[in-house]
């Protein structure tokens, strides 16, 4: 009795593989061996008649064979692990605010945006190039690296030019509206599926995080006036939306501290065009030095480490999730003043970051899949 498998005829009965089946269809020595596993899987033996696993088997255990092409998968971190980082790039995030706010009138803002970037970009080329030395990516590669950066640079440009128009509670209240974006672009570019349950809890994170900013006041909230400057902000928020989904789209296996670089250096390019006229005026002797301080700070822990982070947590958690960490934003700010002596808000905040922290629970649990992939 026969029957066939893997486009043989098997003996039933027969416990070896006939050598000249080998012979007489010519196999390769991988598809000799693949077909030993499988006679293995069928019949529980090894064909003693099989010239390659009598001199050398693959069935047994073997020395990992070295590569010069990427790994296609690398290990996937534990997700609590990676929380972790989002959790520490979301407080750095959140001490630029206070640290921008104590240099602000040392340093016009385009100049500040233009020197971090400058100084990260030059910081993170030793750690860039620490495997290999850095090469000019192809032009494809470099234009979506520009791409990233253009979002990135476009956003501070927009909200620097905005607030000439309007104030910063208007550009944090709009602000809340990014993650909700990147959920957009994220389901049109990667084919994200957040569900119902992430879909009602960035709408409840942006309630807590406008409640936070308002102070639980909704009359604060209603009685803002919305102005040409507020218009100009949206644009940038549409941009950093972008961000974490473009990260997800063009990233080719290349390390990510390697994009990372890539896309702080042509960061500096855009910034060189957009801040040309405040170069022009720029005397580096009249800042004084608690604003270079402040500029390394900027430089080093909210742009070099964050954007690392941000940009490593979206090849696991999908764009949606990062960006849906800045909802903690405001809560963090108001623990960082309180760590400075600033105080605590009045109770009426409370509740909105309650409501955060429980938006953020339910959009962090579980994975996000996408179009072209069963996980995030």
């Amino acid at each position: 009795m026969t029957h066939a498998s893997g486009g043989f005829l098997w003996e039933k009965p027969a416990q070896a593989l006939p050598t000249k089946l080998f012979s007489a269809c010519s196999l390769s020595r991988r598809q000799q061996e693949r077909t030993a596993v499988h006679y293995r899987k069928k019949t529980g033996t090894i064909p003693h008649h099989y010239p390659i696993v009598e001199q050398k088997t693959s069935l047994q255990p073997q020395a990992p064979r070295m590569s010069s092409s990427p790994a296609a998968d690398p290990p996937r971190p534990p997700a609590s692990f990676v929380h972790a980082l989002m959790l520490l790039a979301a407080a750095l995030v959140s001490t630029s605010f206070t640290v921008g706010a104590a240099i602000a009138h040392d340093l016009d803002p385009q100049l500040l945006t233009l020197l971090r970037f400058t100084l990260a970009a030059f910081l993170f080329a030793p750690l860039a190039g620490r495997r290999r030395p850095l090469r000019l990516p192809s032009p494809a590669r470099l234009a979506g690296y520009a791409t990233i950066a253009f979002c990135l640079t476009g956003f501070f440009w927009l909200m620097f030019l905005a607030l000439r128009f309007t104030t910063a509670l208007n550009t944090s209240a709009i602000y809340t509206t990014v993650p909700g974006l990147s959920g957009l672009y994220g389901a049109l570019l990667l084919g994200e599926r957040l569900g119902r349950s992430r879909l009602i809890a960035l709408f409840l994170g942006m309630t807590g995080a406008l409640w936070v900013i308002f102070r639980g006041d909704i009359h604060r909230l209603l009685a803002l006036e919305y102005n040409q400057g507020d218009v100009i902000f949206f644009a940038g928020c549409l941009l950093m939306a972008l961000y974490t989904p473009l990260v997800k789209k063009f990233h080719r296996g290349e390390p990510m501290e390697v994009m990372t670089f890539w896309i702080l250096a042509t960061g500096v390019a855009w910034l060189l065009c957009f801040s040309l006229p405040q170069l022009a005026a720029f005397d580096p002797s009249a800042v004084p030095l608690r604003a270079w301080l402040g500029v390394a700070y900027l430089a080093v822990f909210t742009t070099m480490i964050t954007f690392f982070l941000s940009q490593w947590a979206t090849l696991h958690l999908g764009p949606t999730r990062v960006m849906a960490y800045s909802y903690l934003y405001p809560g963090l700010v108001i623990v960082i003043d309180w760590l400075c002596g600033h105080g605590l808000p009045p109770t009426t905040v409370w509740p909105g970051v309650g409501i955060v922290l429980v938006a953020t629970v339910v959009l962090q649990r579980g994975e996000v899949l996408f179009r072209d992939s069963a996980g995030p």
